[in-house]
Parts: C-alpha cells; structure tokens; sequence
C-alpha cells in the first residue's frame, strides 16, 4: 500500500482521497504518477487488501481493475457501491462484451469504465469528473 497525501498546517488532507486497485505493479505505478497532482492516491494490489484499506479509509472515487487473481473488480465494486453509495465507481478493463459490460455498469452503478490500454488523460480527465460527482452528491 502507497499514499501521496497533501496536508494542511492542521493535519487534513487539502485533495480528494482515490484508491487504485490492481494487480499489476507497474500499471498501479503509472496511474498514481498520474493521479497524485490532484488527488491523495493510496493503492492496493488485490480486492482483499482494497476491502481492509475502505474500513480504514474514505474515498471519493475508486478505481478497480476487473480481471485479478483472488478477486473481481466489479464484484467489488458492486459490494462497495452497497457499502459506500457516494464513492464513486470506475471499471477499468480489457476483456468484457458489450451486453456484460451494460449489466455490470447498472449493477456496481458505475460511473464510467475505462477500456485498456487507459489513456492517462483520459483517465485524469474521468477521475476529476467522478469526484466532482462525489462532492456535488455529499455536499
């Protein structure tokens, strides 16, 4: 587990906290690199390790591969959507059909997915716009 924080002279966080959750290093490394300008990144490597950070932490968007070896990603964030209705949900994936894909966005209430490879813009671009949604919902 990896965070990037930013912090008041009073301790709190001045960015919104996201959390990645792959099973791949080197791809969790390149979407932090690219997060953590506006956001307070903490990763984890699996759907259990993602599930102990969430009891621990809040988030405004989380971020969860699909396919990982002990877990899905969109199981997961079906049973977070549950848990934590605010958060907001984005599926990155490379191997889903179209009519599964529509059946897990109304499942998870995703509020978008992302198809591999993610273009580090775009996905800049979907995160900041998920955690405007979040604010915009709690505020």
């Amino acid at each position: 587990m990896s965070s990037a924080e930013n912090t008041t002279p009073g301790g709190t966080s001045t960015k919104g906290a996201i959390l990645l959750i792959d099973d791949e290093q080197p791809l969790l490394e390149v979407f932090t690199a690219a997060l953590r300008g506006m956001f307070d990144v903490t990763t984890a490597n699996s759907v259990r390790e993602a599930e102990f950070i969430l009891h621990k932490k809040q988030f405004k968007v989380v971020i969860a591969d699909h396919l990982m070896p002990g877990g899905n990603g969109m199981s997961f964030l079906v049973r977070a959507r549950e848990e934590y209705p605010h958060m907001q949900r984005i599926l990155v994936t490379g191997y889903m059909k179209p009519e599964m894909l529509l059946r897990s966005v109304n499942e998870a209430a995703l509020f978008r997915y992302l198809l591999k490879p993610v273009s580090l813009v775009e996905l800049i671009k979907v995160a900041s716009d998920a955690a405007k949604l979040h604010d915009q919902q709690v505020t």
